[in-house]
């Protein structure tokens, strides 16, 4: 039973070595200013690109301000009445995961909106990998240049020591 689970351990280290990195980015909304008054959150959005899978973090005021997710329409008029979300948890540290393609908006809704405190974001899938770049035929041939082989030969040694046991 042992080997089995050594096996099997053996198995996925070899399935995760060979798995991509994705990787997402936690954006903290206004930078250094945070979630308040006086940001314009157009011009700290506009050279960003969102990836999905990222999250935006909010920092504020718990006491005065808080973070509402509206359709296009109530982020135009500043209008919080119908929030198609709440975000705000009470700690004025609030995260929000970008996990949909498309575009959010967020407000304050305790008036701050007309004063700016607003964003709008567009959320993209994330760009393809980089292709590999073809190996060039004068290059020597060797284990270190594919990196798929050596895990796959690992797996197939520790599959083939649990088949040769059981038997």
């Amino acid at each position: 039973m042992e080997k089995r689970l050594l096996t099997l351990a053996a198995v996925l280290f070899a399935v995760v070595a060979v798995v991509p990195e994705v990787s997402a980015t936690r954006w903290t909304v206004g930078s250094k200013m945070g979630w308040t008054t006086n940001v314009n959150y157009t011009i700290w959005a506009q050279n960003i690109t969102f990836y999905n899978g990222d999250w935006l973090f909010f920092v504020y005021d718990r006491n005065q301000m808080n973070v509402l997710e509206v359709n296009k329409t109530d982020y135009e008029s500043c209008n919080a009445d119908h929030p198609l979300k709440n975000w705000t948890r009470g700690a004025g540290r609030d995260v929000v995961p970008l996990n949909v393609t498309r575009h959010y908006y967020f407000i304050s809704g305790k008036g701050f909106c007309y004063g700016g405190m607003k964003l709008a974001v567009r959320v993209e899938n994330p760009p393809p990998p980089p292709r590999a770049s073809p190996v060039k035929s004068d290059a020597p041939l060797s284990i270190l240049n594919r990196p798929y082989l050596l895990p796959a030969v690992f797996a197939i040694g520790a599959m083939w020591d649990a088949f040769v046991h059981l038997w």
